[in-house]
């Protein structure tokens, strides 16, 4: 530990409050909440922890902390500090995950539509959250089917095709009663609220008139409408009569990992969710609770909320404005024990996996820190050229973080053409370095580059101009274009042993940019080549081609197409043309 941690730990108020973990260039990786800050923080940096603590400390360079009024404040705090910071080692659980909603309009002319955010308003009723946005866009598609309500976002001046499927009642072109939608809209709401059996008994009455009259295609229309509502109504998993809308949560932890699984119930009805499962830095309790509060940042908070009995809840229910209870008996402790058994159940199934892969990158990336005698390794970030003899240059980024590939930060790069690979490598590391630099971006621990000397010394003029001081290395290949030697920046020479997880990551690295290159070039291709040829035939314009766009999706499948099949799009003569264009 170093005198600058001592010296601050030393000086730590036992006032409630925030702190923010820091590593050695000063970027924040973790922020904790705590009653006490002295004792809270000391505890990091004294006695044994698990690997996965042990892992944070070691990165753990400086630290900030602000002090707070009560333990309620400290809470809101860490929430909001995570979501500004971002920091690598707290678990953002929200990030990726929000449930859908159905979301009805209470205005003159309702909509029905599936949302992903929950807004407190009076002008709209919102049900859900649903499981998955299939069984919203479902549950939407039927009701659209059976009321007539506005589908169109902004009002036009004609009625449009839904008028004319029987899918709308025209508002844009008649003028409507005010009572029109209100018997509609409370029909809908009380088929969201699961009661289906006006909705049936209605159907039912027009599928025998339908019959009666002969009229079977309607009558079958109609059939397949009353099998879908049952279908959904099945599928709904009834535990309550009384229109309960409660959540409950649960917890289980296994060697190092916590899986966190929650149960939400509306109108009687419940679905299942499995919610998170992540490493576990911290205290476990203070995960779960951390979780709660995310969880209730993009989602509507219900009046009872259900948590187990070992959980502290005083701040939390106070921060949520609800009633937390941790039942001990009855239904409701059965349904918290069963959140319980769906995270202890899923986490022991992915555990083999996740720990496998996190020990084999945990290895892979200490040697590599070894081989090139580097102090950290977090961040890598490896470049690759894709071109066809000089053309449609394009460049891809890959990045690996935290044991893993950031798709979200993969980067490809269209470039000028004619340059030698050395002078592309240049412009692609100058565009990315540069706007790092100009907008403050996380900047790697290591750069790859998919080549040999040429390429590094290319990497390192570019580092040296922005006065940069990130190590490279490059991965040279033999004459079968297989990786066969690591070349550190000091252009030494490395043998890898090519069954080490050091050399399996490297070789995974190169294939995820090669291939994440050579996409994107052939993207260019595909659209270059499918434009020219249009191009070259006499009455093809912009319209028509957007037209043979929409219908065939790509040039093979245009390639792939009869005669018939382009003439429905153009013209016999232009569609024989192009058929021949395309076949010569």
């Amino acid at each position: 530990m170093n005198d600058k941690l001592l010296s601050k730990l030393k000086s730590l108020p036992l006032d409630p409050g925030c702190y923010l973990m820091k590593d050695d260039s000063g970027k924040i990786i973790y922020v904790g909440k705590a009653k006490k800050l002295k004792s809270r923080v000391n505890q990091y940096f004294v006695g044994a922890h698990n690997f996965k603590t042990t892992k944070l400390v070691s990165n753990i360079d400086d630290f900030d902390y602000i002090v707070t009024t009560s333990e309620k404040e400290a809470l809101l705090l860490e929430i909001n500090l995570i979501k500004k910071h971002r920091p690598r080692y707290n678990i953002m659980f929200m990030d990726d995950k929000s449930y859908p909603y159905l979301k009805l309009t209470m205005d003159k002319y309702p909509t029905l539509n599936v949302v992903r955010e929950f807004k407190k308003d009076n002008k709209s009723k919102y049900f859900g959250p649903y499981p998955d946005a299939f069984a919203a866009h479902s549950i939407r598609k039927l009701l659209n089917q059976i009321y007539p309500l506005r589908k169109c976002k902004k009002i036009p001046k004609k009625v449009c095709l839904y008028y004319h499927m029987g899918q709308c009642l025209g508002p844009c072109e008649y003028q409507l009663k005010e009572s029109a939608y209100g018997d509609m809209r409370s029909k809908i709401i009380k088929f969201l609220n699961g009661d289906t059996s006006d909705i049936i008994k209605e159907l039912n009455g027009q599928l025998i008139n339908y019959s009666d009259n002969m009229q079977y295609e309607k009558a079958q229309q109609t059939h397949e409408i009353i099998k879908s509502i049952n279908h959904i109504s099945d599928k709904q998993i009834v535990q309550f009569d009384n229109k309960l809308n409660a959540d409950y949560f649960n917890y289980a932890t296994y060697r190092g990992f916590i899986a966190i699984f929650g149960l939400f119930i509306r109108n009687g009805k419940f679905i299942e969710r499995e919610l998170a499962i992540n490493p576990l830095y911290d205290d476990e309790n203070d995960v779960f609770t951390s979780f709660i509060m995310q969880y209730y940042q993009k989602n509507p908070i219900m009046k009872k909320v259900y948590l187990p009995n070992t959980v502290e809840v005083e701040n939390l229910e106070a921060v949520l404005d609800c009633t937390i209870i941790k039942p001990q008996l009855g239904q409701h402790k059965k349904l918290v024990d069963l959140a319980y058994e769906n995270a202890d159940k899923n986490l022991k199934l992915k555990f083999e996996s996740l720990i496998l892969q996190e020990n084999f990158h945990i290895d892979a990336i200490d040697n590599i820190k070894k081989v090139l005698k580097l102090k950290k390794l977090n961040r890598i970030e490896i470049f690759d050229i894709s071109h066809l003899q000089g053309t449609f240059s394009v460049a891809g980024q890959v990045v690996y973080e935290d044991f893993g590939f950031k798709k979200s930060e993969y980067r490809k790069y269209r470039l000028h053409t004619a340059n030698s690979d050395t002078d592309s490598m240049k412009e692609v590391l100058y565009r990315r370095y540069f706007r790092a630099i100009k907008e403050d971006l996380i900047l790697p621990d290591l750069i790859i580059m998919d080549g040999g000397i040429n390429q590094i010394n290319a990497c390192l003029s570019i580092l040296n101009d922005f006065e940069l001081k990130i190590p490279v290395c490059g991965l040279a290949k033999d004459d079968k274009h297989q990786t066969s030697v690591l070349i550190n920046q000091y252009l030494e020479k490395i043998t890898l042993d090519k069954n080490s997880s050091e050399f399996i990551l490297f070789a995974n690295l190169q294939d995820e940019v090669h291939n994440f290159a050579i996409t994107y070039h052939k993207q260019l291709r595909k659209k270059a080549m499918t434009k020219s040829i249009l191009d070259e035939v006499k009455g093809i314009g912009p319209a028509r081609k957007k037209l043979l766009n929409d219908k065939f999706k790509s040039f093979k499948k245009i390639k792939e197409a009869s005669v018939e099949e382009l003439a429905l799009i153009l013209t016999n003569d232009i569609a024989v043309e192009l058929y021949n264009l395309i076949h010569q």
